[in-house]
């Protein structure tokens, strides 16, 4: 059974919709933070204060090791496009959504202070966007606009993913 892995910014709701979408379908949902926090004893503001390297080596590992599982929800960090190696072994097991959230809703919902990446300010949610929107399109084997009602998001998503996986 192929995994179901979510892409998108910091903010843009992985979780939520992963775990949402975890439970409607009967499949284990791992957030591959907690998970990365697990496997490495250290939380992931740690792994940044020794450099961004070191949490982009961590987070390769824990995707090489997710990809190896069968018929989870994946939600992702939203730098894991960063190293094209993350997506290529979560494609081998997995459909790929990109959740695309616009920067105005991710900055009116989300405590930055919380974010390593984000800490610079709202700024830095724009700067991300653009840098990182057209990876996050090029990735996916899906795409889903995180705008309006959660519900009616979900109600999408799972729509999306049933076809996805029929065929």
């Amino acid at each position: 059974m192929k995994n179901i892995v979510i892409i998108g910014m910091p903010g843009s709701g992985k979780t939520t919709f992963g775990s949402a979408l975890a439970e409607r379908l009967g499949r284990q949902f791992i957030d591959a933070d907690v998970y990365i926090e697990a496997r490495e004893q250290k939380k992931i503001p740690e792994l940044f204060a020794i450099s961004e390297n070191c949490f982009r080596e961590a987070e390769t590992r824990a995707m090489k090791e997710l990809a190896k599982q069968d018929g989870i929800v994946i939600a992702t960090g939203g730098g894991v496009i960063k190293r094209p190696v993350n997506i290529e072994v979560l494609k081998k097991t997995g459909i790929v959504i990109f959740i695309d959230r616009e920067p105005d809703d991710i900055i009116g919902d989300v405590i930055i202070s919380t974010r390593p990446l984000l800490a610079d300010g709202k700024q830095k949610i724009y700067d991300l966007y653009n840098e990182r929107i057209g990876v996050y399109r090029l990735s996916a084997d899906l795409q889903l606009a995180n705008k309006g009602v959660i519900t009616e998001v979900l109600e999408q998503l799972v729509m999306m993913v049933g076809e996805a996986l029929k065929n």
